[in-house]
């Protein structure tokens, strides 16, 4: 395999990943967004089983096993696609992947608090850019006045929030977090991959069944492209990519694949563009730069060498952040 090819292989996930949430938004208007997260889910993660079976990986054997799969497909199955999927029916898909994929700001604060990882100067410079850039996402040209007139925050519905999908969007990335930090004592009673397809099974069954009860039935409405935009968010957003991004995890490249998460949006805010016309305001591109930027540096904090004051040094070594589930 040429190093090109091996190149275009080891970004092919996070394109995958970024296109997908383009090809779920224009599925939206014709069904329901939790039947279009468990369709994404279920086929994917049967297909995880089944190749973990071909590879003689073990099947989970405890109560306890059992126990940390469920909890894990509660969080980061159910949870995690159920916000995301209704967060992405009201908002673009490149928004909303900048969004996601701000996770690694909020599991670099839970390992700090559980598993006392130290963040480290860049990291912190990171997270607090992160915040700047989150900040001008969800308020958009919203900031600009409340900056300039504090007494606006009076005037904000905040009543109207839970209808905007970038707060469908955050919880959807906190719920990712908490699922990554999940997978540490996880993986002491279950092999990963195996237990990344029973968590998809398990936490897209929720989702593809309640909307089944509905009248119309959720596939009813749907045309031929939206099962072709189906097909491709199943087979290669979710299945082939984590197949993918798990292989060269086992190679010894989740440092590297870590740092190339910042993609997924990439790819997502230019094909939502080209595709579906999508357009950001001046403060909200400001906002995805920023988190861009953030999500390199928590990603890359310890192998950034730049000069830091010495007050922004911790003398710790950093942990890297392992982003184990990426799926968008």
């Amino acid at each position: 395999m040429t190093a090109l090819w091996q190149r275009l292989i080891l970004i092919s996930p996070f394109f995958f990943w970024g296109t997908a949430m383009v090809a779920m938004k224009e599925v939206m208007p014709h069904t329901s967004p939790l039947w279009i997260a468990g369709v994404r889910l279920v086929p994917a993660g049967l297909l995880v089983l089944a190749v973990a079976i071909a590879l003689g990986k073990p099947q989970p054997n405890s109560l306890r096993a059992w126990g940390w799969i469920s909890l894990f497909a509660l969080v980061d199955g159910f949870l995690f696609q159920g916000f995301l999927a209704t967060g992405l029916a009201n908002t673009g898909a490149g928004l909303g992947s900048v969004m996601i994929d701000s996770q690694p700001l909020a599991v670099a604060l839970l390992s700090r608090w559980l598993y006392q990882e130290q963040v480290g100067g860049w990291g912190w410079l990171g997270l607090f850019l992160g915040l700047v850039g989150i900040s001008g996402i969800g308020l958009g040209d919203d900031l600009l006045t409340l900056l300039h007139e504090p007494s606006a925050w009076q005037g904000i519905p905040w009543g109207q929030w839970w209808q905007r999908g970038e707060l469908w969007m955050l919880l959807a990335a906190l719920s990712m977090a908490v699922g990554t930090i999940l997978m540490r004592p996880l993986t002491r009673y279950a092999d990963p991959v195996v237990a990344t397809g029973w968590h998809m099974v398990l936490g897209g069954l929720p989702l593809l069944l309640w909307p089944s009860l509905n009248t119309p039935a959720p596939w009813a409405t749907l045309h031929w492209a939206d099962v072709l935009n189906l097909g491709y968010a199943t087979l290669f957003g979710s299945a082939l990519s984590y197949g993918v991004f798990f292989y060269f995890a086992a190679k010894g490249n989740l440092t590297s694949l870590s740092a190339l998460t910042f993609l997924t949006p990439v790819f997502a805010l230019t094909f939502g563009h080209w595709i579906l016309g999508e357009t950001l305001s001046q403060i909200q591109l400001v906002g995805v730069g920023l988190t861009l930027i953030s999500i390199y540096m928590i990603n890359q904090r310890q192998a950034l060498k730049l000069p830091l004051p010495t007050r922004l040094r911790e003398s710790a070594t950093s942990v890297s952040v392992k982003v184990v589930d990426q799926m968008k």
